[in-house]
């Protein structure tokens, strides 16, 4: 009797010793797939490692659109993660979910965590922030659209540098063509880069109240002059072949991977993507370029990326792991 009661005692103890010290599990959806969720899984086993009371559980769910899809489905289901990463383009859609979301500002006050957003780029933070200053995500993955051109087509062509304006876009271009090239640009994402970003980098807004960003009484002005004079001279390019048309969201690239078009618009995050396919091309880098009839010093362009959204439902501990959680991405170097 003696031993069996030592024994139930050394169980409970073992037990109660193991409950101590269970980790509170956060789950966080991404759509982060191929490398960059390998360099997910790498951030978040390196937090994991790095304290003893919370272990962020990592799910990838497919393209942003489908992880956005799915997370909207899951908190509706009441069965949604703590956190989930939300491309730019439902950035407005979750500004607008107030019941459904945790804000940083407020989850980083609620739980005693330092925070200072100031110390993030204004250009970055401003894109998730409110007009009086309160950041609602966190920004994780940021990129903004370039111009990106092959080198050795210019060279072919005698061109020395990189088109700074669309007057220049349409000369270089015509340039290429007479040198042989077959297309002298393309573009992805065209919604993003060709009205979004025009209107940025031009200085005229696409919509009203704030660009968007005071209400959703907001009504979208994409139809001024400025921008229907800029779809029109991508039309009248097509006819030429200055300009080709290769399809909706980034399935123009391979017109630019097989060298068909010399230039090409697209995101920051694709020059990975570029240097796998073009292994032995010289490629360069350069801004998008501006009209300089409508403007003399051309703004900057605009993120794209996505940031982490943090969603209401869940116990209190747990948010106080995605507040450290949180913090040590913030204090990560190079951890984009």
């Amino acid at each position: 009797m003696y031993i069996k009661k030592i024994t139930g005692v050394v169980v409970t103890v073992a037990l109660m010793s193991a409950s101590a010290h269970a980790k509170t599990e956060v789950e966080w959806w991404h759509a982060m797939g191929g490398e960059l969720g390998e360099k997910v899984n790498e951030i978040v086993a390196d937090f994991n490692a790095s304290q003893s009371d919370y272990e962020i559980k990592a799910v990838y769910k497919g393209t942003y659109a489908e992880t956005m899809t799915s997370a909207i489905g899951a908190f509706r289901a009441k069965q949604q993660p703590a956190i989930v990463q939300v491309f730019e383009v439902g950035t407005a859609t979750m500004m607008g979910a107030k019941q459904a979301i945790y804000p940083v500002y407020e989850l980083m006050a609620d739980t005693s965590e330092s925070f200072d957003p100031n110390k993030y780029l204004s250009a970055v933070t401003g894109y998730y922030t409110t007009n009086d200053g309160q950041m609602l995500s966190m920004p994780f993955n940021s990129s903004t659209p370039v111009l990106y051109y092959n080198k050795d087509m210019f060279a072919k062509a005698g061109i020395t540098s990189a088109p700074k304006t669309w007057k220049e876009m349409g000369e270089v271009s015509q340039k290429l063509l007479d040198s042989g090239a077959q297309c002298g640009f393309t573009t992805t994402w065209q919604s993003w880069i060709q009205i979004e970003n025009f209107g940025a980098r031009n200085n005229i807004a696409m919509a009203d109240n704030n660009n968007g960003f005071a209400g959703l009484e907001t009504k979208f002005t994409f139809n001024k002059p400025e921008f229907v004079k800029h779809i029109n001279q991508l039309s009248e390019w097509a006819k030429s072949g200055i300009y080709k048309y290769g399809g909706r969201q980034s399935t123009g690239m391979p017109l630019f991977y097989t060298q068909e078009c010399a230039m090409t618009m697209g995101s920051s995050a694709g020059l990975a993507g570029i240097q796998a396919n073009m292994k032995d091309i010289n490629v360069g880098v350069a801004q998008l370029p501006y009209d300089s009839t409508l403007i003399e010093k051309p703004q900057n362009t605009i993120i794209g990326g996505a940031s982490l959204w943090v969603l209401r439902g869940h116990e209190s501990e747990e948010y106080k792991g995605v507040a450290k959680f949180f913090s040590y991405l913030s204090s990560r170097r190079g951890s984009s």
